[in-house]
């Protein structure tokens, strides 16, 4: 695990860098609609999978007979589900109004993302075999390779068509390296379709598929809908300002795992599942509040890499950005409630709100996005996450022996309320003297007193910490 995570730590925060020199290369309007193409294909492309990686995952790992068995069927099965879902994503986008050579672009893009996810189901069999190193090098290799052309292509001429074929090429590529792998490792197997066998995968497989495609539409329908309500380059305005929340939820999404098998493995514990969520609540919470308050005051610094930008190009993508970072305070505070949920067997009440929330945003989206465009798509993540917040709270009320901790929740809203007032007074009085990272440096000390003063880091828990006391 932890190697996993050091790869991904080291590779992703590049690609972000990356994408920001591509953005401001090949311009807001057109990387505007390469997103949204990109987007529609993540969002149909959950039908491509219908839960067979976890499926095969689960099933080998338990069972040595899996793979010689049922293997043979499902590579095939996957495979034909991949062609559905390509001829799927051509069939909405032209519905959705795309023609010629955009049409084009969206199945070189949705080829590239199939490709990816057959290699993500591949990689599975490694997973199942304990091969955890090896599943960490090839987790990274696609976005590794696309990093490296990217960097060719920017002073020889980056356009969309050569992004395109980079990242088409580099899917391909890194496909052929898990193919073999796998082949190598386990020996050749041979395609032998059995429908039973077909049958019997898919129907275990569907409540995976479900809250994949529930999550993929949640996440991925603004940028689609904002693009053709609203134009390309208000997309790209809201590419622009949403690459950060990635790369900043990638620790939520590394930290809830974690609990996710914590909170499974104690059931019926209501007192082990108090303290975890208590617990856990604090390492999710503290980093992500100084995190949110920095984009806040300081948000402008993230887009230092947009040189062909106007300041108003840049002055609406930071409005964005820290409407968004609201969004991740939110979720700082609440998406923990929902690992609860999910890990003791509430995975459907939670299904329902992630759908209402889909389709409260739509409505908002039809009514709001042709006017306010990317503002507008920021506010309306934000008020879908705020609902759904709500709901994990009532939930975890109604149908769990555990407690809301408000206390906690209230300490670390005053933690975060004095950290921003702290900051907007160091701002008033020294905004034209200091820079922004000894500014950001200064306040990141005040954070650790302010956790210390409210409690919510005990002096007794920074001690078992340092070296020479962790055997006391």
């Amino acid at each position: 695990m932890s190697f996993v995570v050091l790869l991904n730590l080291l590779v992703k925060p590049g690609w972000v860098v990356v994408e920001n020199l591509v953005q401001d290369r090949l311009g807001h309007a057109t990387f505007g609609l390469l997103t949204a193409l990109s987007a529609l294909t993540l969002v149909v492309a959950a039908l491509s999978d219908l839960g067979l990686t976890p499926y095969s995952v689960q099933r080998v790992a338990a069972e040595p007979t899996f793979m010689a068995e049922t293997f043979p069927t499902l590579l095939p099965l996957r495979g034909a589900l991949n062609a559905v879902a390509l001829a799927a994503m051509l069939a909405v986008g032209w519905v959705l109004g795309y023609r010629g050579y955009e049409l084009v672009l969206l199945g070189a893009i949705g080829t590239a993302l199939l490709l990816a996810q057959y290699g993500q189901f591949l990689r599975g069999t490694l997973q199942a075999h304990q091969q955890f190193n090896t599943d960490a090098v090839l987790s990274v290799l696609e976005k590794f390779l696309l990093l490296g052309a990217v960097l060719v292509l920017i002073p020889v001429g980056l356009t969309l068509p050569r992004y395109v074929g980079a990242r088409l090429a580099a899917a391909a590529f890194s496909t052929v390296v898990l193919y073999g792998l796998m082949t190598r490792l386990f020996g050749r197997i041979k395609y032998r379709w059995k429908a039973p066998v077909a049958r019997t995968a898919l129907r275990a497989s569907l409540p995976f598929a479900l809250m994949a495609l529930l999550y993929g539409v949640n996440e991925r329908i603004d940028m689609v809908m904002l693009e053709r309500l609203a134009s390309p380059t208000e997309a790209g305005y809201y590419a622009g300002a949403y690459r950060w929340v990635d790369a900043v939820m990638m620790y939520a999404w590394t930290v809830l795992p974690l609990f996710f098998a914590k909170f499974a493995s104690v059931p019926r514990d209501a007192v082990a599942q108090r303290e975890l969520l208590r617990f856990g609540q604090r390492i999710l919470t503290l980093p992500l509040l100084f995190v949110v308050a920095f984009v806040l005051f300081r948000g402008e610094v993230l887009f230092w890499q947009f040189s062909h930008s106007t300041p108003a190009e840049v002055a609406r993508m930071t409005w964005c950005l820290k409407i968004l970072f609201v969004n991740v305070l939110v979720h700082a505070f609440f998406a923990i409630y929902s690992t609860l949920l999910t890990s003791t067997t509430h995975e459907r009440p939670v299904s329902w709100l992630v759908a209402g929330s889909i389709f409260l945003n739509i409505g908002l989206n039809l009514f709001l996005l042709p006017k306010y465009g990317a503002v507008a798509a920021s506010l309306n993540t934000l008020l879908c996450a705020a609902g759904v917040s709500v709901g994990y709270l009532v939930l975890v009320a109604r149908r769990t022996g555990v407690s809301v901790p408000f206390r906690l929740l209230g300490r670390l809203l005053l933690a975060f309320g004095l950290l921003c007032g702290t900051w907007y007074a160091l701002q008033y009085g020294l905004s034209k003297t200091l820079d922004w990272w000894l500014e950001s440096g200064l306040m990141g000390v005040v954070f650790v007193v302010i956790i210390l003063g409210t409690g919510l880091v005990r002096r007794s828990e920074v001690t078992q910490l340092l070296p020479g006391r962790q055997g006391n």
